[in-house]
C-alpha cells in the first residue's frame, strides 16, 4: 500500500488517486533565465523518479510541468544579453531539455508555458475580482490573502507571522498600494518598453504565482492528485496557488503536496543556489562527468531528505553504477554457454526481493531502503553467476529484474558497442597466443587494447570484454 507524505497535513496518508489507475501530476518548472544547476536538476529528478515509480506500479501519470518564461529576472537577463525576453526563453528551454535528456528524465506530458496561457491567466484574475478576492490598483491587481480563510496553512504560519515577513521584504511603495502587506500580486502594471499585454487594467504581464493556478486548473483539472516542488515553494509560491485557485473554483486544489529537500555544499550544508552564487550548472557539469552518475547520486537519496554534493559522493554514485554495470554484462555474457531451463530457488528469491523493493519505496518513495535490495539483488546475480553451470531463463530473469528496478533510478545501460575489425583481429591473435604459450605477446595485446579502452576479462567460462 503506497503512502505518501502529504506537506499539508504533516504525516503520511495512503496515496488514492482521483481516478483509479490514473495520477494527475504538478510539478513547477523553472524559470528559464539560465542554465539549470544541480539544486534544480535535484527537483526535477526527485519527481521523474517517483513518476517512473508510479509508472512501474500500474498508474498511467499526466505529468505537467511549466515553464515560466516572463518575469523580472527574465527581462533584466534579457537586457543584459542584449535579447528579446520570448529569444531568451527559447535559448534555455532547449537547455533545459538538452539537459534533462542527458539525465535521462522523460519529458513530461505537457510543458506549458505562462506566455502561451495570458488570456486564461486574464480571465482567472477577472473571476477573482468579480468574486471579492482581487482587488487592482493603479494598473496592478492583489490578491486580499486574509480573505483566503486557510492562508498560511501549508505554510505552518499565522497570518500575524506571515504579516512581519511580508513588511520585511516588500518594497515600501508597493506596501502603500496594498490594502494589506500579505496581498500578493496577481498582475503587474509594465509601463516601460519590457515585455507586457494588454489587460482591463491596462498594459502589463502577470504575477508569478497566478500561472501554476492556471496551468494546473487548464491541464488537469480543479482537484488534482500530486503537486511537487522544492521546500523553497512551500511558501509563498504554493501558499498562494492554494489561495488563488480554491477561491477561484470552490474545490480543493490539491489532495497530496510533496516537497523535495534542497542540495548543499560546503561544510557548512549551504543551500544551492543562483542567488548566493554556490551552484554548479548542470550544463556544465555535465561536459565533465558521466550524467548518468550524476542522476544515480540525485536519485539514490529519499526525496525528501537534503543531499549534499560533492565529487567524492559523485564517484562513489559512479563506481556503484560500474558494479551495477558489470552483473549484467555478465549475466549476458554468460547466456552464451547457459542451459535451458530456470532454477525455480533462485528465481523466487529474487521475486522476493522485488517484492521487498516495492515494500521499501511505497513507505513515501524510501529510495535509500530501495537500493539497498537492489543491491542484494545484484549480490544474488553475482553468487549465481559463480555456478559452473547456469540457465538461460534464470539469467534472463534476474537480468529483467534488476533493468526494471534500475530503470525507476532513470539508469538504462547503453550496450556496449561491437568491437571494429581491428580490434577484433587483436583479440584472436591475444587467444592464439595464449593457446602457444607466448604470454609476452599475449599481455602486449592486452595492453595495446586497454589503451583503446578495451578492458579484457579472462573468466573460468572464457574471455569477455567490456569498455573502460
Amino acid at each position: 500500500m503506497l503512502t505518501v507524505y502529504n506537506t499539508l497535513t504533516r504525516q503520511k496518508e495512503v496515496f488514492k488517486p482521483i481516478e483509479a489507475n490514473q495520477v494527475s501530476m504538478y510539478v513547477c518548472g523553472p524559470t528559464v533565465y539560465n542554465y539549470i544547476h544541480i539544486g534544480n536538476a535535484r527537483s526535477a529528478i526527485a519527481f521523474d523518479t517517483i513518476r517512473r515509480y508510479l509508472e512501474y506500479r500500474g498508474y498511467q501519470v499526466n505529468y505537467v510541468s511549466n515553464f515560466t518564461d516572463v518575469d523580472d529576472k527574465m527581462i533584466k537577463a534579457a537586457d543584459r544579453d542584449g535579447v528579446t525576453v520570448p529569444e531568451l526563453a527559447e535559448r534555455y528551454i532547449n537547455a533545459f531539455k538538452a539537459d534533462t535528456k542527458a539525465l535521462n528524465i522523460e519529458p513530461a506530458t505537457t510543458n506549458p508555458r505562462a506566455t502561451e496561457n495570458i488570456p486564461e491567466i486574464i480571465a482567472f484574475i477577472e473571476g477573482l475580482i468579480a468574486k471579492g478576492y482581487a482587488y487592482a490598483v493603479d494598473g496592478d491587481v492583489y490578491y486580499r490573502a486574509r480573505k483566503f480563510a486557510h492562508y498560511g496553512q501549508l505554510a505552518g504560519q499565522d497570518l500575524d507571522q506571515l504579516e512581519q515577513g511580508a513588511s520585511e521584504h516588500t518594497a515600501t511603495e508597493e506596501t502603500l498600494r496594498k490594502e494589506d502587506p500579505i496581498d500578493f500580486a496577481l498582475w503587474k502594471a509594465e509601463t516601460g518598453t519590457a515585455i507586457a499585454w494588454e489587460s482591463p487594467w491596462g498594459k502589463g504581464r502577470p504575477g508569478w504565482h497566478i500561472e501554476c493556478s492556471v496551468m494546473s486548473t487548464k491541464y488537469l483539472g480543479q482537484t488534482i492528485d500530486i503537486h511537487g516542488g522544492g521546500q523553497d515553494l512551500e511558501f509563498p509560491h504554493h501558499e498562494n496557488e492554494i489561495a488563488q485557485s480554491e477561491a477561484q473554483t470552490g474545490q480543493k486544489f490539491v489532495n497530496y503536496w510533496l516537497h523535495n529537500g534542497f542540495v548543499t555544499v560546503g561544510d557548512d550544508d549551504q543551500k544551492m543556489s543562483k542567488s548566493l552564487g554556490n551552484f554548479v550548472t548542470v550544463h556544465d557539469l555535465i561536459q565533465e562527468v558521466d550524467p548518468q552518475a550524476l542522476r544515480f547520486l540525485m536519485s539514490s537519496t529519499q526525496y525528501r531528505r537534503p543531499i549534499r554534493y560533492s565529487q567524492t559522493l559523485l564517484a562513489e554514485a559512479q563506481i556503484n553504477l560500474d558494479r551495477l554495470k558489470t552483473t549484467l554484462n555478465n549475466l549476458d555474457f554468460r547466456q552464451k554457454t547457459a542451459q535451458a531451463g530456470s532454477d525455480e530457488t533462485i528465481v523466487q528469491q529474487a521475486a522476493a526481493l522485488e517484492d521487498a523493493f516495492v515494500t521499501a519505496m511505497d513507505d513515501d518513495f524510501n529510495v535509500q531502503n530501495g537500493l539497498t535490495v537492489l543491491y542484494d539483488l545484484a549480490k544474488l546475480s553475482n553468487q549465481y553467476l559463480e555456478n559452473e553451470v547456469v540457465q538461460t531463463a534464470t539469467l534472463t530473469d534476474l537480468t529483467q529484474r534488476l533493468e526494471r528496478l534500475l530503470l525507476i533510478f532513470g539508469v538504462a545501460f547503453k550496450a556496449d558497442q561491437l568491437l571494429d575489425a581491428e580490434i577484433e583481429q587483436l583479440i584472436t591473435e591475444r587467444q592464439a597466443a595464449r593457446a602457444a604459450k607466448d604470454f609476452a605477446k599475449s599481455d602486449a595485446i592486452r595492453d595495446q587494447l586497454k589503451a583503446q579502452g578495451i578492458m579484457l576479462e579472462d573468466t573460468p567460462q572464457g574471455m569477455r570484454w567490456r569498455r573502460a
